[in-house]
């Protein structure tokens, strides 16, 4: 058994009016990009981490279709909440929608051959910026873009929900098998900043002697971005699926 993972799908067979290639060509025909890339290097005994951003649906019968796509892909699923994922429920509501060989990730954990994973959506924070590493470019007309501001009342906001994200993190992680060889932590928001250092979620990933941690959340990513790295025995892989060419990322 092999561990893919790639983030960010941001799928809209559901509300086909949401197509990522508004966002330039590089996001062109990205679903047949990814199916491809998919196919020709996952197996059906493998297992596969998406860590959130996964429908831009609003409503869990559109997300269905997405989720659908995805199961009909080679092998076992896991999948996490991310900030645009805005059709995620409640476990008993999204259980009804889940086709078979997705797993979720949502204050549980699940486990594989030997791989427990655990994981959150995380939240923004100052101290993980990626800002000059990032492409910025000018949104499209037909696009709405929220402008981040950083008030007080802002940073409060994002605090509170950021400290409730870590609580959350620390539920998951908790339930790991302790009998497993590889740990895996999925976290939509990079847990670690552009300058390695310590940081409250690595303390809390250590804590709990995670091996790996993937993430996404970032776009337009620069070629020099350091967004990969190895702290304090932990790997940690960012896996936006633009950053990947598309391509899913062998783990292990």
């Amino acid at each position: 058994m092999k561990i893919w993972a790639i983030a960010d799908l941001h799928l809209s067979f559901g509300v086909p009016n949401k197509k990522m290639d508004v966002f330039g060509e590089r996001w062109a025909n990205h679903s047949e990009r990814i199916e491809a890339h998919w196919r020709e290097v996952v197996s059906e005994e493998d297992l596969v981490l998406i860590a959130g951003d996964i429908s831009w649906a609003l409503h869990l019968e559109d997300a269905a279709v997405d989720l659908k796509w995805i199961a009909n892909l080679p092998g076992t699923k896991v999948i996490s909440k991310g900030n645009h994922d805005l059709w995620w429920k409640s476990m008993s509501k999204l259980q009804t929608i889940l086709p078979p060989r997705i797993h979720l990730i949502y204050n549980n954990s699940f486990s594989y051959q030997g791989v427990t994973i655990g994981g959150t959506r995380l939240w923004d924070h100052l101290d993980n910026d990626f800002g000059k590493y990032i492409e910025y470019r000018k949104a499209p007309e037909n696009v709405n873009v929220h402008i981040k501001t950083h008030t007080k009342e802002d940073e409060l906001h994002d605090t509170k929900i950021y400290k409730g994200e870590l609580e959350r993190l620390k539920m998951s992680l908790t339930c790991l098998d302790p009998s497993a060889h590889t740990r895996i932590a999925m976290i939509h928001y990079p847990p670690i900043g552009s300058i390695i250092r310590d940081t409250e979620v690595t303390k809390i990933l250590e804590q709990y002697k995670i091996n790996f941690c993937v993430y996404g959340h970032l776009h337009n990513l620069k070629r020099d971005a350091p967004v990969n790295c190895i702290h304090n025995g932990i790997t940690y892989i960012c896996t936006s699926c633009d950053f990947l060419d598309f391509h899913p990322y062998l783990i292990q």
